[in-house]
C-alpha cells in the first residue's frame, strides 16, 4: 500500500483541526477508499468514523450516521473492542443529533460496556455522560443521576469538580 491514504488521513486531521469540516470529509473519504483498495479494512473503517465526526461537526447528522453505520461490526470482527465502542459512540452522537434519543441511549450504553471491557475509563465516562445528558433532557431525572454517577465512577482521573459532584450525587440514592 502506498503512503497516499496515510497522507490523506493526516491532511484530513489537519483540516478537521482547522474546522474545515467539508475538506476533512473529502480527505478522509479519499483515505478510506485508498485503504479499502489496499485491503486495510480496519483503517478504512476508522476513516469512516472520522468522516462521521466531521459530518456531525458540519451539522449533517444523517450523513454522519450513514458514514459510521456498520463500522462497529468491522471492529467487532477484528476483536478491536476499543474502536468498536468508539464507533458505537459516533453512531449514538449522530442519533442524538437526529433526536432519536432512545436509539442513541442504547448505542451509548453499549459503547460504555465495550469501552469498559477495553479498559478505557475516560472514554467510557464520556459516553456515559452523553447518555445521562439525553436522559436529563428527556425528563428521566433519576436515570440521569444514576448514569452520571456511573460515569464518574468510570473516570480514571476525575477532576476536583467531578469528585465534588460524585460526593453530592451519592445522596440521591
Amino acid at each position: 500500500m502506498t503512503s497516499e491514504p496515510n497522507q490523506l488521513a493526516e491532511q484530513g486531521k489537519q483540516a478537521f483541526m482547522n474546522k474545515n469540516f467539508d475538506e476533512a470529509v473529502k480527505l478522509f473519504s479519499g483515505a478510506a477508499e485508498g485503504y479499502r483498495l489496499g485491503g486495510a479494512g480496519l483503517m478504512a473503517a476508522e476513516m469512516q468514523n472520522n468522516i462521521s465526526v466531521a459530518l456531525l461537526q458540519a451539522g449533517k447528522a444523517q450523513e454522519s450516521l450513514n458514514a459510521a453505520l456498520n463500522t462497529d461490526q468491522t471492529f467487532a470482527d477484528a476483536k478491536d473492542t476499543k474502536r468498536q465502542g468508539m464507533a458505537l459512540g459516533n453512531q449514538a452522537a449522530a442519533l442524538e443529533a437526529l433526536r432519536r434519543y432512545d436509539e442513541a441511549i442504547e448505542k451509548y450504553d453499549l459503547a460504555a460496556q465495550l469501552l469498559a471491557q477495553a479498559g478505557e475509563g475516560d472514554l467510557r465516562a464520556l459516553v456515559m455522560k452523553s447518555s445521562a445528558a439525553i436522559k436529563l433532557k428527556t425528563g428521566r431525572l433519576t436515570d440521569s443521576a444514576f448514569k452520571m454517577m456511573g460515569s464518574l465512577e468510570a473516570k480514571d482521573t476525575p477532576s476536583i469538580f467531578e469528585r465534588i459532584l460524585k460526593f453530592f450525587l451519592r445522596f440521591i440514592k
